[in-house]
């Protein structure tokens, strides 16, 4: 798992760099390198943390 996506925790809002069309999402959970992400417009979504290095997003404005 890349070493920035082993810092993510539930809660965490992130976005996914190849799809901007999900809007932000919010972590659900982070376990043995598979991050559940629920998206604003793509919904729950199972990611890969060694194939996709998601965006945390400490800004929301």
């Amino acid at each position: 798992m890349n070493n920035l996506n082993a810092i993510l925790e539930p809660g965490m809002i992130v976005s996914h760099p190849t799809q901007p069309d999900w809007g932000l999402g919010q972590v659900q959970s982070n376990i043995a390198g598979k991050i559940t992400v629920n998206f604003r417009e793509a919904g729950k979504v199972v990611i890969d943390g060694s194939q996709i290095m998601l965006v945390l997003v400490l800004d929301q404005d």
